[in-house]
């Protein structure tokens, strides 16, 4: 049987490494624009939020300091193990973004961090966030912006395009960044049923503290850069790597590592 998108997104981070890797070496910059995704939302003390695809729960975690009333869902039932252990204070529940198990009506914000591009039918979830909305509550989420922006992924993408493949047998799903694109972003929540839909930037900065740490990361701590990465031609590896840290060259710190552009697209809407 071939291999569905959402099967392959879930292996990857049902796998305890990857999910303890994605944590240490790129939460310190998933987690920047929590902030404004939850301001975005109108959390607040009193909120019932729902947080979907919650990770190791970074976002249930500062809504909950908010004074919020919290609950986060991810497929992963390794993710749901971590926000339990890092957030316990906050309801966790294993759950598919396109099939939530909530009542209609029920939060006055859902929010998701990152969790639309791993969706193999964000307009599924789209749905289900209205429905399980209140009149007037919001629908806050974060994507990467371009690989002309974020700048990591941008140098991945063309040292793979140059030295490699991207033909490497992955089953297709949604483009990573199809929500980086206003356009785009507005008539899916239009369809939906949102209203006020305002899409922006967060500006982000990666500080990797070495090349190597770079290195680890896109092939240790992703699902899809990892997969692209893994089924590379061996004798193409290197010239991959070196192409990717060269075009990171320029971010480069001296001593102290790299500060490399990632931001963030933030999408929010409201349902009448």
């Amino acid at each position: 049987m071939t291999e569905s998108f959402r099967d392959f997104e879930h292996t990857g981070w049902a796998d305890p490494t990857v999910c303890a890797r994605y944590d240490d070496l790129l939460s310190s910059l998933t987690t920047q624009s929590i902030a404004p995704m939850l301001d975005a939302a109108g959390v607040k003390t009193g909120s019932v939020v729902l947080d979907v695809a919650t990770g190791a729960g970074y976002a249930a975690g500062a809504s909950l300091a908010r004074g919020a009333q919290v609950t986060g869902t991810d497929f992963s039932a390794e993710q749901v193990r971590l926000a339990k252990q890092r957030f316990p204070a906050a309801g966790f529940v294993e759950a598919d973004a396109g099939n939530l198990p909530f009542a209609s009506v029920t939060f006055d914000a859902v929010v998701a961090n990152y969790g639309v591009l791993h969706f193999p039918e964000p307009d599924r979830f789209f749905r289900e966030a209205f429905r399980v909305l209140k009149s007037g509550g919001r629908l806050a989420f974060t994507v990467w912006d371009t690989p002309q922006q974020a700048k990591l992924f941008g140098a991945v993408l063309a040292a793979v395009n140059a030295h490699g493949s991207m033909d490497v047998g992955l089953p297709g799903g949604p483009n990573m960044f199809l929500f980086a694109d206003a356009a785009t972003s507005e008539a899916a929540m239009a369809s939906a049923g949102f209203k006020d839909i305002v899409v922006t930037q967060v500006p982000q900065t990666w500080r990797p503290s070495s090349s190597e740490q770079i290195l680890l990361t896109v092939k240790t701590g992703t699902v899809r850069m990892r997969g692209i990465l893994q089924r590379q031609q061996a004798e193409a590896l290197d010239a991959i790597d070196d192409a990717i840290l060269a075009t990171l060259e320029p971010f480069r710190k001296g001593l102290s590592g790299y500060e490399v552009p990632m931001p963030a697209t933030l999408t929010t809407a409201s349902k009448a």
